[in-house]
């Protein structure tokens, strides 16, 4: 993460920035607000801003609002003057941290304010294929196009891809296309000059700049408008750009990744995105499968969340319950990752009792989620069997074993999955259960059902219980 400091440099704040570059923030300093804004304008970008609470944090951010320059900001001071941290956080700072310093204050505040540290959570079968994938290409130089439905995580995976590669201590920038209106993301993505339009007053260094030597991510790039994507291939093809207003054209090196949550190839063939530059973003594409087809990872993401929001909110952590487990399996999550995430945040805030209970997972208009969705475990492991069988399949078409899993209804596919977990055990039940994301009652019903229609099944291996 980069952190810009603004202000004098006294003890107390030196402090501060030793302790910040010990959680591994690249640190700037500069003494006035102008100055900051002035630094961020000519390209030296930042994450995070951390502002003595004398200066004038209000002006700075409105400078900063003036010219586009939108870096969330944390107040600092000594001696914690109630009146004055109450006025930066007025002023639009998010945080305060008070002086002098404390270690984990700091890497809290941080991580939570900068919102850096999302790690990339893979359990399943079908993310491990994407992930394989991608660890075989993050050291290149290709352009990556990273596709999947919203919410799925398309923006982690870019980090993951950042972190992965050559340019890894070098810039991560990240432009969402979709959120800045055509007639501004010009001037985001190549900067302008002094003049080249009503309130250029001064030049104004551009997206791409500032990621030279990095990785420039275009989120959404589906969003754009076709006369941009002309200008965006060239600087792709060139790599260079030309500043709104410039006379000549600037040199970058920069990795390209880019985001989409439509089918880019489709918005070819309807004339709302161009092909040459489909293909020059395309160089590998990354398709995130929905979390609804990736179930191995439901409840490990949900083990993060809890855990994650448990401490942002000074909580103690809880387990699941054996029945939440149930119902966040069997749930679709049409929301993907994005959905899970804010519903273990609720069910952290309202769990009661020692675990984390089914009552507790809510959807934001406050319905339960078991009865909003008439969640099954069993309907939820026909679901996940249904999604490994499609996984399979896939896995074996390409050696032409298609003919293995075709006419195999969802319950026997069910049937395959759960005898292979329980072989792959050893006959722990237990074990296999928690792989499935079942109950072990769910597992022992369905065992005796197989029993009793003449299937065998494993029993338990080298001593482990049935348990």
């Amino acid at each position: 993460m980069r952190l810009l400091i603004v202000g004098r440099l006294n003890g107390q704040i030196t402090t501060a920035v030793k302790m910040a570059m010990s959680t591994g923030a690249k640190v700037a300093h500069v003494e006035t607000c102008s100055a900051a804004t002035h630094a961020l304008r000519a390209g030296q970008g930042a994450d995070l801003l951390m502002v003595d609470y004398d200066l004038d944090i209000a002006g700075l951010i409105e400078a900063n609002e003036a010219e586009r320059i939108r870096v969330p900001v944390v107040a600092c001071g000594v001696g914690a003057d109630p009146d004055k941290a109450a006025a930066a956080i007025r002023a639009g700072a998010k945080e305060f941290i008070p002086l002098p310093p404390d270690a984990d204050l700091i890497a809290a505040v941080l991580a939570a304010v900068s919102n850096d540290e999302r790690p990339l959570i893979c359990q399943d079968g079908a993310m491990k294929q994407v992930l394989a994938l991608a660890d075989q290409v993050a050291g290149s130089e290709a352009s990556i196009l990273i596709t999947g439905e919203s919410g799925v995580g398309k923006e982690v995976m870019a980090r993951y891809l950042h972190k992965k590669s050559r340019r890894a201590d070098k810039p991560f920038i990240s432009v969402n296309c979709a959120a800045i209106p055509d007639n501004l993301l010009e001037s985001e993505l190549f900067g302008h000059e002094k003049g080249a339009f009503t309130g250029a007053l001064a030049r104004r260094i551009g997206k791409f700049e500032e990621a030279t030597g990095g990785t420039l991510l275009l989120d959404e790039i589906s969003e754009m408008d076709t006369r941009l994507q002309a200008k965006l291939l060239r600087a792709i093809q060139e790599r260079e750009i030309d500043r709104v207003g410039g006379s000549r054209p600037v040199r970058v090196d920069i990795r390209i990744l880019a985001t989409s949550n439509r089918d880019l190839a489709q918005a070819v063939k309807a004339g709302t995105f161009r092909e040459d530059l489909f293909y020059r973003l395309n160089v590998v594409n990354l398709r995130l499968p929905p979390l609804r087809e990736r179930p191995g990872d439901i409840l490990a993401l949900a083990e993060h969340f809890s855990r994650k929001y448990a401490a942002a909110n000074g909580l103690g952590e809880k387990p699941l319950s054996a029945e939440a487990r149930h119902r966040l399996v069997a749930c679709r999550w049409q929301g993907n990752v994005r959905e899970l995430e804010n519903a273990m945040h609720r069910a952290v805030l309202l769990s009661v009792g020692p675990e984390i209970d089914e009552a507790a997972i809510r959807l934001p208009d406050g319905q339960p989620l078991a009865q909003a969705h008439g969640a099954d475990p069993a309907q939820g492991l026909a679901a996940q069997a249904a999604s490994r069988a499609v996984q399979a399949i896939g896995a074996q078409a390409i050696g032409g074993g298609v003919s293995a899993f075709v006419g195999q209804t969802v319950a026997e596919v069910e049937q395959s999955l759960i005898l292979g977990t329980l072989t792959h055990c050893l006959g722990n039940r237990t074990h296999a259960a928690n792989i499935l994301g079942i109950s072990i009652r769910t597992l022992r019903n369905k065992l005796k059902e197989y029993s009793e229609a003449g299937v065998a099944v494993p029993a338990p291996q080298g001593g482990l219980n049935a348990a």
